[in-house]
């Protein structure tokens, strides 16, 4: 389980870094803008709007996660399963996000929030 709080954590930190660098690698902002205070943002793209918010979505479920995972262990309980396929859920939640998958994207993330339930009843 260790291994897969681990991982979270890079996906995340992964995360926090996607928006600026689309944005960089698409030429929206420069070295100059992201080293600086941000006071006025420049018109972003669809795409780089949606990273944003998907690395939202993350931040508000990731704590759930993490509270789950780490009582899993210190509780000895299996959970394993369902938080590898959480983690896997949500690295395919990015990139349909990114791409305007509406359905799709919805259920992906319906079935990452099923699988923090099942983490949860794994404990009782």
């Amino acid at each position: 389980m260790l291994d897969l709080i681990f991982a979270a954590l890079i996906v995340y930190g992964i995360h926090l870094g996607l928006p600026s660098t689309m944005a960089l690698l698409s030429g929206q902002v420069n070295f100059d803008f992201l080293a600086g205070p941000r006071d006025v943002t420049p018109e972003l793209s669809v795409a780089v709007q949606r990273a944003r918010r998907a690395t939202a979505n993350l931040g508000e479920s990731l704590p759930i996660f993490l509270a789950l995972a780490i009582l899993a262990i210190v509780m000895g309980k299996q959970a394993g399963e369902a938080a590898a396929i959480w983690l896997a859920l949500r690295l395919v939640y990015t990139p349909i996000y990114i791409m305007g998958v509406a359905h799709i994207r919805t259920l992906v993330w319906l079935g990452s929030i099923v699988c923090l339930i099942m983490m949860a009843l794994a404990l009782v």
